[in-house]
């Protein structure tokens, strides 16, 4: 596979956010770019940027849309505290400060499916999660303002699992102790992070090895899955005390913790839905992250600026993106090249053009 990677993420500036509910510094003045006839998105965040990870994805996409598209941006985070993420979206649509309300996750449907019919002259852009087009569950509209893409993360979940086999059955990575064992650690156990974790298994079966025992699974939860790197942290380090080679995880900020643990245990690591090896500061940890899993929330919604500005995106109806359309992948970089070995690399570019292509299914959890 040529090399992919996301949107140049821009973990340094995310980390410069202002707290929960606020605008950023960097964000324009919706007032100003009303006047000036500007195309303003607002992103409404179910949590906070910083997370080096898929907030930080979209917000890379977004922030092109000012650089490229003429678009102006603001930002809502609205934090941790699921009781005040209601009002927050509630509040944000009623403000008349934007003219597309972005939102991503499954968390978020409800939210668009409430307040698009309540704002037909808005447009509401949903990313990772789709609305009920039928109308039969929320949005009395049909949700007909409202474009939905979601990610076919199975697909490069499979070439994960692929990969993870393939490294701990040969051995290849420095210090291997030849348990052939790995980790998934997911956020809560929710359907589309049981597809990472089902597309994984199958991959791994793929490579020749038994997902029963040889990839241990597990899940933050409690109220804060996708922002507890603490809890994260102490699932892999308890991964690799079983003797798992490596552990992904697919939790959001509660990931990082995993990166600290690897360091620690002399072990690796696979990034998620951004390039962390780029956006990750520690250089330790940098070393451990063989590849990175991505989800392109950035570059998705790039997209849909783009075609929304032509007055081409498709409102009305879902969209699904996966390899095929550089919806998803994984990063090949310089550290990839040194810890996979030639053949592996080989394999796993054919095995991603069978799934491109079709002759390879990767089973859903949907």
């Amino acid at each position: 596979m040529n090399k992919i990677r996301i949107l140049g993420a821009v973990a340094a500036l995310s980390l410069t956010l202002a707290a929960c509910g606020a605008s950023t510094d960097a964000d324009s003045d919706s007032a100003q770019s009303g006047k000036s006839g500007k195309l303003r998105i607002k992103f409404v965040i179910n949590g906070n940027l910083g997370d080096r990870s898929f907030f930080d994805s979209a917000y890379a996409g977004l922030k092109k849309t000012e650089q490229d598209l003429g678009y102006s941006l603001k930002v809502v985070e609205l934090g941790s505290d699921r009781t005040k993420w209601s009002s927050g979206f509630e509040d944000a649509a009623a403000g008349d400060d934007y003219d597309v309300l972005a939102a991503g996750t499954v968390d978020t449907v409800g939210f668009v499916s409430k307040l698009a019919p309540e704002y037909p002259d808005k447009k509401f852009w949903l990313f990772d999660g789709s609305v009920d087009y039928t109308g039969k569950s929320g949005c009395s509209n049909k949700c007909a303002n409202v474009y939905s893409v979601t990610f076919k993360q199975n697909e490069a979940a499979y070439l994960a699992g692929f990969l993870a086999d393939k490294l701990v059955a040969a051995k290849s990575l420095p210090g291997s102790a030849g348990n052939g064992k790995v980790g998934v650690i997911g956020g809560v156990k929710i359907p589309v992070i049981e597809d990472f974790v089902v597309g994984f298994k199958a991959g791994f079966a793929a490579a020749g090895g038994n997902p029963s025992s040889g990839v241990l699974v597990q899940y933050v939860g409690g109220d804060n899955p996708f922002g507890d790197p603490a809890k994260g942290k102490q699932i892999a380090s308890a991964m690799y005390g079983q003797g798992a080679e490596l552990v992904w995880p697919v939790a959001g900020s509660s990931g990082l913790g995993v990166f600290e643990s690897a360091v620690a245990a002399k072990r690796y690591t696979f990034g998620v839905d951004s390039d962390q090896y780029k956006t990750l500061t520690d250089a330790a940890q940098q070393q451990t992250v063989v590849t990175s899993i991505l989800k392109n929330a950035g570059n998705a919604l790039y997209l849909a600026a783009k075609a929304n500005k032509a007055g081409t995106l498709a409102y009305g109806k879902p969209a699904a993106v996966g390899l095929a359309e550089d919806g998803v992948g994984y990063v090949d970089n310089a550290n990839f090249d040194k810890l996979v070995p030639a053949a592996v690399r080989a394999e796993l570019k054919d095995q991603a053009a069978k799934v491109k292509s079709g002759a390879v299914k990767v089973p859903s959890a949907f």
